[in-house]
């Protein structure tokens, strides 16, 4: 049964609902809208001009309508008289396809016909900084190996457990919280859930993140790499797949090599075999390849691949299966898209799934001091337009993610490259001034 928005509000104290949608470059738009007309919005959805945003729609098109999902509405634990909720864009009454949400639905729609149900959680990385972003913000962060530090993470409690107990009110049972490898990097983690749920939180919870932060007179960024010398931020994705009741693993197999089902080795192989492609996504900003093609960082690791590996319970790969049906993704960074993070690994591993792929022979070795060795595996793109190319290249994971939104994301994409390559900078002129 879905939930009415007007009894919501009502039995919340909620005045205010932001409907919001997420476009293709990942940006949260929104329209606060009160509560007494939430019930045409639940019915006909809240208008947009889609041109304003980052889709491919022009000023010509229809209205976009942001349709509001009731089932992901959240009070906001530090506002309460505000409701967040995710919506579905469509326009003249049908889905708008190139819309990342309504893509990850129909993804999720696909799977389960074939009797799966994707489980994933998510580990994104954030600095803490000050807020006109040019450094961090604790002067006393300076450890060469940070992670973990005791005293930099008290330093932050405030902000951290403000933002864990919002998670804990929530009810999405957050285990941990810790200072990561870089000095001013954070990690918060939670259960991890349907595939759905996992990007309606992930959205969540970097709007939840920057509003604390500024709240605190700090400024939090998911940028991949904002530091030279620092480790990036990460966002690592844990996959599992289930039966359509969500009570029997299918990749877990005790018997089998990692404790990886035949299935899910067929779905790791979709993931490793669309992995070139995989990155024009998961890594979408000319910025991230500054993290995936880094030099050894401060700390000793960018804890971040660069070539297409997979391994056990080793972090130094692209994939690495730490245990019995399940595996982790540690390509993408924290400027991908939530929903298109999800959408891209469902589409991948179904890929892979009906075509029987093979993941390829493992490795064990340390890649960071033995990646040198590795010559039959493919190195990652080295920007972002080499990235685009090979999405473009790779017809079948194109098809199975959909013409329009394919259609529509390299085309920005490629405009969003041509302004970075058209755009001067003082290393050019450092370099080449003199010459």
């Amino acid at each position: 049964m879905t939930l009415d928005l007007a009894t919501f509000a009502k039995d919340r104290g909620i005045k205010y609902f932001m409907i919001s949608f997420t476009d293709l470059f990942g940006g949260q738009r929104a329209k606060l809208v009160p509560a007494e007309a939430i019930a045409d919005m639940q019915k006909d959805g809240a208008g947009f001009a889609g041109f304003a945003t980052w889709l491919d729609l022009t000023p010509a098109h229809p209205d976009l309508f942001a349709l509001p999902d009731a089932s992901s509405a959240i009070q906001l634990p530090w506002k309460k008289d505000v409701a967040w909720v995710a919506a579905d864009c469509v326009m003249d009454d049908q889905p708008v396809d190139q819309a990342p949400r309504v893509m990850l639905k129909r993804l999720i729609a696909e799977a389960a016909k074939e009797g799966l149900r994707v489980k994933t959680g998510v580990e994104p990385e954030f600095f803490l900084i000050a807020p006109d972003g040019g450094k961090i913000s604790d002067e006393f962060d300076t450890a060469e190996k940070p992670c973990y530090d005791q005293q930099a993470v008290m330093r932050r409690y405030d902000v951290i457990a403000e933002i864990c107990d919002y998670m804990l009110e929530l009810g999405w049972k957050p285990y941990q919280n810790d200072h990561e490898d870089a000095n001013g990097q954070f990690e918060m983690n939670w259960e991890y859930d349907d595939a759905l749920q996992t990007a309606d939180k992930h959205s969540f919870f970097k709007f939840m993140v920057k509003t604390v932060a500024e709240k605190h007179g700090l400024r939090a960024t998911f940028m991949p790499k904002p530091f030279k010398g620092l480790t990036g931020n990460g966002c690592h994705a844990h996959i599992s797949v289930w039966d359509l009741e969500g009570k029997t693993n299918a990749f877990a197999d005790k018997t089998m090599p990692f404790g990886l089902s035949a299935k899910g080795k067929t779905f790791l192989g979709g993931i490793m075999q669309h992995a070139s492609a995989l990155a024009a996504v998961t890594n979408p900003t000319v910025n991230s390849y500054k993290r995936i093609n880094a030099p050894r960082t401060i700390s000793g690791a960018t804890w971040a691949p660069n070539t297409v590996t997979w391994t056990g319970n080793n972090r130094t790969h692209m994939v690495r299966v730490p245990g019995p049906g399940r595996f982790e993704l540690r390509l993408p960074d924290g400027a991908v898209n939530p929903y298109l993070l999800q959408a891209i690994i469902i589409a991948a591993g179904l890929n892979g799934i009906r075509k029987n792929a093979d993941p390829g022979r493992h490795y064990d070795i340390d890649m960071y001091k033995e990646g040198h060795t590795v010559t039959d595996a493919p190195r990652l793109p080295l920007n972002l337009l080499d990235a685009l190319r090979e999405y473009d290249k790779d017809e079948d994971l194109k098809a199975t993610l959909g013409k329009g939104f394919s259609s529509a994301y390299l085309k920005l994409k490629h405009q969003e490259w041509n302004a970075y390559a058209s755009h001067f900078t003082d290393w050019e002129r450092q370099t080449t001034l003199d010459i």
